[in-house]
């Protein structure tokens, strides 16, 4: 009696630690609340927000997503930014915003020591060199593998343009 007892409370108790591991997964935050809660991607956030892609951001994916920061959108020319923001020029600001996201959830492990050419959400494909650390286009990822619950964000130091 006292065995079936133990058995079931250390099912039980296996069961909910599973449990507690799933919702704990869970809760991880998705791509675009990981930017949002960085600080550092304001600039990627609205834009996301101006081409009506944060639904597709934050759906399951997974996504792999080579983010600039603000200093990277801050590189380019002047006005450039306040012009891709305008409503009329939605198609050209989700042409270069899905050129930063892959389908898949792809590690800097996965790109180490290899050449790539990779088909990106907008169609393009996109360059990746991870001979030396990795670099996507001219960009140099300066944060690698940001998990989140949908994916993985690698920070880059210069907005990719296709």
């Amino acid at each position: 009696m006292k065995r079936r007892s133990f058995v079931k409370m250390t099912v039980a108790g296996a069961t909910l630690a599973a449990l507690g591991a799933c919702a704990e997964i869970n809760t991880q935050p998705d791509i675009v609340d990981t930017a949002v809660a960085a600080g550092s991607f304001n600039t990627l956030v609205a834009a996301v927000q101006a081409a009506d892609l944060v639904d597709t951001l934050k759906s399951p994916g997974p996504f792999t997503v080579f983010a600039p920061t603000d200093a990277a959108f801050a590189k380019l020319p002047a006005g450039t930014v306040d012009n891709l923001l305008l409503p009329e020029n939605k198609d050209q600001l989700v042409a270069i915003l899905t050129y930063h996201v892959v389908p898949g959830q792809t590690l800097a492990a996965d790109l180490a020591g290899q050449r790539l050419s990779v088909a990106t959400v907008n169609g393009a494909n996109v360059h990746i060199d991870g001979r030396n650390g990795v670099k996507v286009e001219q960009a140099n990822v300066t944060q690698a593998d940001i998990l989140t619950s949908n994916g993985v964000i690698h920070v880059i130091d210069s907005v990719l343009l296709p």
